[in-house]
């Protein structure tokens, strides 16, 4: 080794922190130097001493090129810190957790959940060679299942570790895997019942420790079985020492099971009430650990999972509570209070005990019975038997004891159902076993449990250095290489001292008979019988306690409790007061001879009989009791029969840290493992031989810059590297040859790697020499060209700058002249200007200050006379409010007392209630009569002014007259009189003004107050109005605005249309997937010939379609009929009955259409009522009641189109029921079903619509009334015509107002006689509080009105966006598939509205629907009047006049007897070959042509026969030739091409566009196939899925090979070295596997697909779809593979890559098929080549790797980074930094995706576009080959 020990030479050196570390030699290393002066990392230097009392030489470091590999077995130099540091690298720096290290899988616990057990993840191992993919443990699984396949022999996975590894999880992702692959084969769903178990498992058998949350205190080996087809039918698990001590005991912050913690969280639960449990802290057993709780575990909802897999695996109620209430005993026991008695030697336990009461009540037991023996015991003799008081310690003991072997039992009895429910009566072919056991464990203090546990792993790594040692005997025979013996470490003396004869075991089980035997004197015949072993030692300071030297570490394990674990003692009273228990389940836990064995396996390979690993005690003599140790040693010899009888798989845990940090590494923990797991002793094992191994082409590839050209002429390239090594390698032992490999001794390769380096480094330099040279010569001829030319015009530009310079000097001394005199004077008028200013604004301000000064006195006299009558107007009001109070107070007082005497006179009067009939006719009256009153009252007022000119006229003339008087009789009496006369009348005149005036005030102030509430309303009205108009004005302007953006949004919708599209076929393929079940379930079950009855139609049996016919197209109860009529299994697949169902549907469709009409009128009328507000209301009453008729129309119809649905449904569910249970009649129901719950949910959507435009017509109609209301609000009598009515509370209030309203009356009864004037005074008042009612509930209904319009708003952005969709679907397609896509949209729609509109107003008249209304009648007639006179003779006559084609009209005549043989040579025996020189597509055009002569007779069952038999046929082809890729393109064309003639010869007017005259009269005239085009394009698209299914399978096997594998740049190829998986997979790469494929052969193939399609007539467009998903699944395979392998991750494979993706887009270009959608299913694995190729350093790197990898998601450019590796030296690997900054960087990635995968199931939707055929029906000759003699041509 010295003669490597150079400068510069990396070694590892011992550091008792970091276990190992790397360091330098700076100075050559001489043989019998002491000293090595070394460099460390961190530029230090030390002197690291050599000799043979200090160190060996130290390890010499692996070149960086291998650092970081898969397998540990491909570095050059195999030893301890090589291996720790590959790991570290790996886990650290890539998260990678999996590393292979030869046979055996090092898993690292990340402690974190990692994204890599997904099941695309499983999809991607699946079927792929164990080397080829990155270390997973799916690789390992899918290595056990295919050599189990391959070599059917039984296949073991052991998965070991210490606790917290992940040994479990790993044991679950394994089991995971297996279910997923090999899924049952029926329906019993084994591989969930295989999960489930894990949940209950880990509930009853893990729990908490210091080292892990959720650690496995016992042992398990589940067999998994499989059948022949290797599809798992069955299982069982057994299970090795229990820990039962915990059950009694935790240590600090440890839990007892998962189990006990569960029941106590769920005991809040009904049915837990009678467990009488509480938290888990009141209870001994769970909270000795003191922390009851786990960080982000809920126990509650574990125990729910546990309770579903109890129910999962069958377990039933019973036994479940059975379960659970012996659980909460032993937590009830654990509290049981043992007090001890004065003399210290008896105890006793109190009967008023709680817990012991709950203890005998859950376990069915005597309570005085279990008390007594509890602190008692039995002592038999030979004579006596004698009862003997325990002390408090031995009866705690004892309760322990018991505690422990009740949920040891239970334990055993869930193993046992678990097996029972996952054992299988089907025959086992083989096995799968996975192995999750203990690892090596070393403790402070190690007692019984860490002793078994090491023993076990003693018996495990004796297996695992066999099996090692034998696989590379096996290498080295298989390849003829001379076999030397490998010494290894061999751990039999230690077994031997374990379980040999008078071994430990031994000598424990007899110190265990012994009646005194104790742990001493157990200790003490160790040390005499053992202390001679090298293998056993005798602790210094210690007497009870011994040292075995396991093959992992030294363990001392503590003698104290050794005896009383293996004895297991348990008093047989207390056992047998179980047995008498009342409950069955925990009588049958305890008693005698009980079978605990699991279910054995069928398995013949196997022989061995499976049992439990601890079974019950068989009687109650202890003598025959078996120890623990016993058990546990029979159970495991057991354990290694089964290993040894199959072929192992290991998986090694480790864990990297003691904190639970995630990827957080401790090396001395992690050395510490790997030590004690075998990791480092395979490595030793294989570097003790040849541990480097290469295929001959690998190294020729890899080495051939060290050959000369001379060897590289010869052919041989095995000769070629014998040559090369036998002059670089000059010692013949360093190296062998093998058959197909070569083998090397450690450090071989690496020093191959350093030649190889050298000569790179030495042609580098000579190219950068010669590089360097040419260019400096270069740049020394530009330099002198450039000088030259610079000084010729560096002359030329200084004498003309001299020139230049006296010309402006000249101009400057004018410039500085004229410049001078304009500054001075501009500074003048600057100056003068500014001085103006400056006076202008100082005069302005002092006037403007005067001026604001008298301002402000103005503005504080203003304020002062405001605030002065302000104030004198507050004390005004302030008093008035006080008066009114107190007149308020007093008034309300006053009507109490009236309104109880009312009270009491309405209780005894009867004729109030007459009055309130007749009160609204009463109102109307007061109305009509007030006005009148007030009509007279202005009369009066009138004559009263004109009777008070009178009367004053008359005074006039009295006073003339008086005076007259006086001065004739001068009499006074007369006079008096008269003047009291006058001014009685005065009196009178004034007194009538007043009450006048009061009358009027009080009438005009209550009309101002309506008027003004009205103007209100009216406001809010408008204002309502204005919002309705602004809305209807957004709408407007919304859609206008997304038609203009039509343009930009077609992508999106583009992209939408094609998520629908895909979404309806996946669909579609489901169905085909679950049919081909169906007819494998079928066939299954009745494998023999079945006879088809006659009158059963073939459709129904092989078809998911029957015949479509429009004359089927009726009412529902027709429909329920027909179901009747036709059974249940025909009617659940007929397209024709859901079509029926969607009748009524269309109805909804029309009449929203209208209601939607009507709607946008009312709203015009609406508007226009704003401003024609006096318009009469007739009009708007009667689009009102026709709207209320159309609702209501409308709602029967929607009621009687459910019902018919919920007949149907029952009368269906019946049919289902009468017990008819085959899986046909399952499926028909079940799509039945499916097919009514889709009708049902489009009826509620047409209900919904109804519902909305209910509520705007309703509201409209409000409206209208409601502004009728208001513009005649003024007069009252027009409120009796108002037909709305107000609510019921108002109501009530306003007639108890008018009731106490005539009773207030009686006041102002004095204005008239009846007092009728004040009550319709008073009703006017009602009526004006009606009026404000009506008016505030048309304010709601405004509301609800806006709401009614945002609902509107989004049924027309929803109707909008289909209108686009529709037109940019429209816009993208050609002229031709416009035309298409337009009738597929329109044509069904309008058919089956003509139907329902012939329904409506007729009944169903024929059986199909006529295209030609007014031709239907005659056309029927003449062919009836026609068929009775054609017969048999009469076809076969006309063969004679086939050659007239002047009178042929493309069509084919046959008789309905010949339909079978026409189905059978046309589509069932058709080969393509047979039909390859004639017309593409001939039997689609055949059978189009037979469709037509039917049609042209009027033949509709003929028509409906052929289809139906021609779908079915094609249907039994492609199922019979569902691998056959050419048949499956030769009936994808042909099916495609029928339906195109359906849709060209149909009559649409959208299909016609590019006919030919000859091809229009042609056409269809009786019968409308628009369904049977849509069956068609259905059959169309399931044969296009199989089509894709099929290529992919062919092209499966070629792509990783040829994309990744193949050398299409020879001069690229550089391989690395192999590690084990490599050069050992389970393919023999021998045979010619994958390695076989090029990129020329999957070209090849792609071609061949290609041409076939362009034979078999395909459309191009059909073509192009089929090549795009090809494409991506080329695409989608690669980039798969990449993001799973490290060794293809490299510059060179990136460049590969790139020139193989070139050659593919060459050949697109070459077929005209380069089209940019194709190109983009191959962005992905294109970026991902750029991302391999571009430089990794700097952040503007990872800035362009961020833009340039678009299509790429985060998880794939990180995964990239991480598996990139250098192929030499000159490459640099990827930064840890580097790849953080790319992490920092995608959170706004463009590509957002998590997943890391792609999706290889994903398919594109495809489009059929319309291509109509140029091809004359009539001119169409058909070959004699076929056999179709029979058919005639018309």
């Amino acid at each position: 080794m010295s003669s490597g020990l150079f400068q510069y030479t990396r070694v590892w050196i011992p550091d008792p922190d970091e276990v190992w570390r790397s360091a330098e030699i700076i100075k050559d290393y001489k043989d019998g130097d002491s000293i090595l002066h070394l460099k460390l990392e961190d530029e230090t230097t030390t002197e690291y001493p050599i000799g043979p009392k200090h160190n060996q030489l130290p390890f010499l470091r692996n070149p960086d090129i291998l650092v970081g590999e898969n397998d540990l077995t491909a570095l050059s130099y195999l030893h301890e810190p090589a291996v720790l540091h590959n790991l570290k690298v790996r886990f650290l720096e890539s998260n990678h957790i999996y590393t292979y290290c030869g046979i055996v899988l090092v898993a690292i616990n990340p402690y974190e959940q990692l994204h890599i057990y997904g099941e695309e993840v499983i999809n991607a191992y699946s079927g792929q060679n164990m080397g080829d993919m990155d270390p997973h443990i799916f690789a390992v699984a899918e290595e056990a299942y295919k050599q189990m396949a391959r070599d059917e022999k039984n296949q073991s996975i052991i998965v070991s570790g210490e606790s917290g590894a992940g040994k479990t999880v790993s044991a679950k992702y394994a089991m995971r895997f297996f279910a997923t692959v090999g899924g049952s084969a029926n329906d019993t769903n084994v591989e969930e019942k295989v999960l489930a178990s894990s949940p209950i498992m880990e509930a009853i058998g893990n729990a908490k420790t210091t080292r892990n949350d959720n650690s496995s205190r016992f042992g398990k080996y589940i067999q998994i079985g499989f059948d022949r087809r290797y599809h798992i039918i069955g299982a069982n698990m057994r299970t090795y020492l229990l820990e039962k001590s915990r059950v009694v005991f935790q240590a600090e912050d440890e839990r007892n099971y998962h189990i006990f913690y569960q029941l106590c969280a769920s005991s809040s639960l009904p049915e837990f009430k009678d467990l009488a449990l509480t938290s888990a802290e009141d209870f001994t057993f769970t909270s000795l650990g003191e922390n009851i709780f786990i960080e982000g575990v809920n126990d509650a909802k574990d125990f729910k999972k546990t309770r579903e897999a109890f129910m999962l695996l069958g377990v039933k109620e019973s036994h479940q509570m059975s379960i659970f209430k012996i659980i909460a005993s032993i937590l009830h026991l654990g509290n049981v209070e043992i007090c001890s008695e004065r003399d210290g030697e008896s105890c006793r336990i109190s009967r008023d005990d709680p817990h012991l009461q709950h203890f005998s009540d859950l376990l069915g037991i005597e309570l005085e019975q279990m008390e007594h023996w509890l602190c008692h015991r039995k002592l038999v003799t030979s004579t006596e038997t004698y009862v003997k008081n325990m002390s408090r310690a031995q009866a705690s003991n004892a309760r322990d004891a018991l505690a422990k072997h009740i949920y040891a039992h239970l334990f055993d009895w869930i193993v046992e159902h678990i097996n029972k429910a996952l054992h299988t009566s089907t025959k086992q072919h083989s096995f799968i076993g996975v192995l999750d056991i203990y690892g090596f464990e070393t403790f402070e203090i190690n007692s019984f449990e860490q002793f078994c546990i090491n023993y076990a792993n003693e018996k495990l790594q004796q297996q695992f250095n066999s099996h090692v040692f034998k696989l590379e005997q096996e290498e080295y025979m298989k390849e003829q290489i001379p076999w030397t013996l490998i010494d290894f470490y061999d751990n039999q003396p230690c077994i031997d001292l374990i379980e040999a004869k008078l071994g430990i075991l031994d000598l424990l089980d007899e110190e265990c008979k012994v009646p005194k035997g104790t742990d001493q004197n157990w200790a003490q015949k160790l040390y005499d019988r053992h202390t001679s072993s090298e293998h056993f030692q005798k602790p210094r300071m210690s007497n009870r306690s011994f040292i075995v030297i396991h093959f992992a570490d030294k363990v001392e394990y503590q003698c104290d409790g050794f005896l009383e674990k293996n004895r297991d003692t348990v008093y047989e009273e207390q056992i047998n007061i179980l047995k008498a228990s009342k409950f069955q389940l925990v009588a049958d836990l305890f008693q005698d001879g009980k079978d605990v064995a699991a279910p054995p396996s069928s398995s013949k390979a196997s022989r061995i009989k499976v049992r439990a690993a601890i079974p019950a005690p068989k009687a109650p003599n202890r003598e025959h009791r078996k120890t623990v140790g016993h058990q546990f040693r029979s159970s495991l010899h057991l354990l290694m029969e089964t290993l040894n009888a199959t072929t192992p798989h290991y998986v090694r845990c480790i864990k990297p840290n003691d904190c639970k940090e995630a990827f957080s590494f401790d090396s001395r923990r992690a050395v510490q493992q790997l030590r004690a797991c075998g990791v480092l002793e395979t490595i030793r094992i294989s570097a003790a031989g040849y541990p480097s191994r290469w295929t001959y082409p690998d190294f020729f590839n890899r080495y051939r810059v060290l050959m000369k050209k001379t060897d590289l002429a010869i052919g041989d390239k095995k000769l070629v590297c014998k040559k090369l090594l036998e002059t670089l390698i000059k010692d013949p032992d360093k190296f062998q040859f093998g058959k197909t490999k070569i083998f090397f001794r450690a450090g071989q390769v690496a020093y191959l790697e350093k030649l190889r380096a050298d000569k790179f480094r030495s042609a580098c330099i000579k190219i950068q020499k010669t590089v360097r040279g040419w260019l400096q010569r270069i740049r020394y001829c530009k330099i002198l060209k450039s000088a030259i030319t610079l000084q010729r015009y560096g002359r030329g530009f200084l004498a003309r700058r001299y020139a230049e310079h006296l010309r402006l000097t000249r101009a400057a001394l004018i410039c500085q002249k004229q410049y001078r005199m304009v500054h001075v004077r501009r500074e003048y008028l600057r100056v003068r200007k500014a001085v103006v200013t400056i006076q202008a604004f100082t005069r302005g301000m002092f006037i403007r200050r005067l001026y604001f000064q008298f301002l402000l006195h103005h503005k504080a006299t203003i304020i002062q006379k405001a605030v002065r009558g302000w104030l004198v107007r507050k004390k005004f009001m302030r008093a008035r409010d006080a008066a009114i109070v107190i007149q308020c107070a007093y008034r309300r007082l006053h009507a109490k007392r009236e309104l109880k005497q009312l009270k009491i006179e309405a209780r005894s009067v009867e004729h109030f209630r007459k009055l309130n009939t007749g009160m609204e006719n009463k109102i109307v009256q007061l109305q009509r009569k007030m006005d009148d009153q007030s009509k007279e009252y202005k009369n009066q007022n009138e004559q009263m002014v004109v009777v008070n000119k009178t009367l004053n006229t008359e005074v006039n003339k009295l006073n003339k007259e008086l005076e007259v008087l006086r001065s004739r009789q001068g009499s006074g009496n007369e006079l008096t009189s008269l003047r009291e006369e006058v001014e009685n009348l005065k009196a009178e005149l004034e007194e009538a003004h007043v009450q006048r005036k009061r009358l009027e005030e009080e009438h005009s102030s209550e009309k101002h107050e309506l008027e003004q509430r009205v103007k209100e309303l009216e406001r809010e009205n408008s204002l309502l109005k204005e919002q309705k108009e602004e809305m209807n004005q957004r709408i407007l302007s919304q859609s206008k605005n997304q038609e203009l953006s039509v343009s930009q949004k077609e992508a999106l919708l583009q992209t939408e249309l094609n998520e629908e599209r895909q979404r309806y076929q996946n669909l579609l393929k489901e169905f085909t997937r679950l049919e081909q079940r169906y007819d494998n379930l079928q066939e299954e079950f009745q494998p023999g010939h079945r006879r088809i009855p006659s009158n059963q139609s073939s459709l129904g049996s092989d078809s998911n379609y029957t015949s479509i016919s429009m004359s089927e197209v009726g009412d529902t109860e027709d429909s329920i009929q027909q179901v009747e009529e036709m059974g249940l299994e025909k009617a659940a697949m007929d397209i024709s009955l859901f079509m029926k169902l969607q009748k009524r549907v269309r109805e909804l469709e029309q009449e929203r259409k209208r209601l939607q009409t009507n709607l946008e009128k009312m709203e015009d009328l609406t508007m226009r009522k704003g401003v024609e507000s006096k318009s009469s209301t007739s009009e708007g009453d009667s689009n009102v009641d026709y709207n209320i008729l159309k609702r209501q129309e409308l709602e029967s119809e929607n009621k009687k189109l459910k019902n018919d649905l919920n007949e149907l449904r029952k009368a269906v569910a019946d049919r289902a029921s009468e017990g008819n249970s085959s899986n046909e009649l399952q499926e028909s129901y079940s799509l039945l079903l499916g097919q009514l719950k889709a009708a049902n949910e489009e009826l509620e959507v047409r209900k919904e619509e109804v519902l909305v435009l209910r509520t705007q017509i309703v509201s409209n109609s409000k409206q209208t009334e409601t502004s009728n209301h208001i513009v005649s609000s003024r007069y009252v009598s027009a409120w009796t015509k108002n037909k709305k009515p107000v609510d019921n509370e108002e109501a009530l209030q306003a007639d108890h107002e008018l009731r106490e309203s005539k009773n207030r009356g009686q006041d102002w009864g004095y204005l008239n006689e009846d007092g009728e004037l004040g009550l319709a005074y008073h009703g006017l008042k009602q009526v004006a509080r009606l009026l404000e009612a009506q008016l505030q509930s048309q304010t709601r209904q405004y509301s609800d009105e806006l709401e009614a319009l945002h609902t509107q708003i989004e049924l027309l952005r929803n109707d909008l966006e289909k209108k686009q969709e529709q037109l940019s679907q429209i816009v993208a397609l050609s002229p031709e598939d416009k035309v298409e896509f337009s009738v597929q949209l329109e044509i069904t729609r309008l058919t089956n509205e003509n139907l329902v509109s012939v329904g409506q107003k007729h009944h169903p008249v024929e059986k199909c629907s006529c295209l030609g209304n007014t031709s239907v009648f005659p056309l029927v007639t003449a062919s009836q009047t026609m068929q009775p006179s054609r017969s048999r003779g009469e076809l076969t006559r006309q063969v004679t006049v086939q050659r007239k084609e002047k009178d042929f009209e493309g069509m084919l005549e046959y008789h309905k007897d010949d339909e079978a043989l026409l189905v059978k040579n046309l589509i069932t025996d058709m080969k393509p070959n047979a039909v390859s020189a004639t017309v593409p597509c001939l039997p689609a055009y055949i059978l189009f042509m037979c469709i037509r002569h039917a049609d042209y007779i009027n033949d509709d069952q003929k028509v409906h026969s052929l289809l139906t038999a021609t779908i079915n046929a094609i249907k039994k082809v492609l199922k019979r030739n569902n691998n056959d890729f050419e048949m499956t393109s030769f009936w994808l064309a042909n099916t495609s091409r029928l339906l195109h003639c359906l849709k060209q010869y149909s009559g649409d007017e959208a299909f016609m566009t590019q006919n030919t005259p000859k091809q229009n009269e042609h056409c269809l005239k009786n019968f409308d196939l628009a369904e049977y085009r849509q069956v068609l394009s259905d059959l169309s698209i399931q044969i296009y899925q199989q089509l894709i299914k099929v290529a992919e399978a062919i092209m499966q096997p070629m792509i990783v090979s040829a994309m990744l594998e193949s050398d299409s740049i020879p001069s690229l190829a550089a391989v690395k070295p192999m590690g084990y998986r490599n050069r050992s997979s389970s393919m023999d790469c021998e045979s010619g596997g994958p390695g076989s494929y090029t990129l020329e052969v999957l070209i090849r193939q792609l071609g061949q697909f290609y041409s076939i399609m362009g034979d078999h007539g395909l459309d191009p467009e059909i073509g192009q779809q089929v090549i795009r998903q090809l494409f991506y699944s080329i695409n989608a395979v690669t980039l798969n593979n990449l993001l799973l392998r490290k060794d293809v991750c490299s510059w060179s494979t990136g460049m590969q890559l790139r020139y193989n993706i070139s050659q593919m887009e060459e050949w697109l270009r070459g077929r005209n098929q380069h089209r940019q959608e194709t190109v983009d299913t191959m962005l992905p694995i294109i970026q991902a080549a750029q991302l391999l190729q571009v430089k990794k350093k700097t952040s503007q790197d990872a800035e362009a790797i961020c833009s340039l990898c678009t299509a790429l998601s985060s998880p794939q450019i990180v995964k990239i980074l991480n598996l990139y590796t250098p192929l030499n030296e000159f490459e640099e690997r990827v930064t840890v930094s580097f790849i953080r900054d790319i992490q920092n960087r995608l959170p706004g990635h463009v590509n957002d995706s998590k997943q890391l995968l792609a999706d290889t199931k994903h398919t594109f939707p495809v489009l059929f576009p319309y291509t109509p055929s140029q091809l004359s029906l009539e001119t169409l000759h058909i070959p004699a080959s076929l056999s179709l003699d029979f058919l005639n041509r018309v």
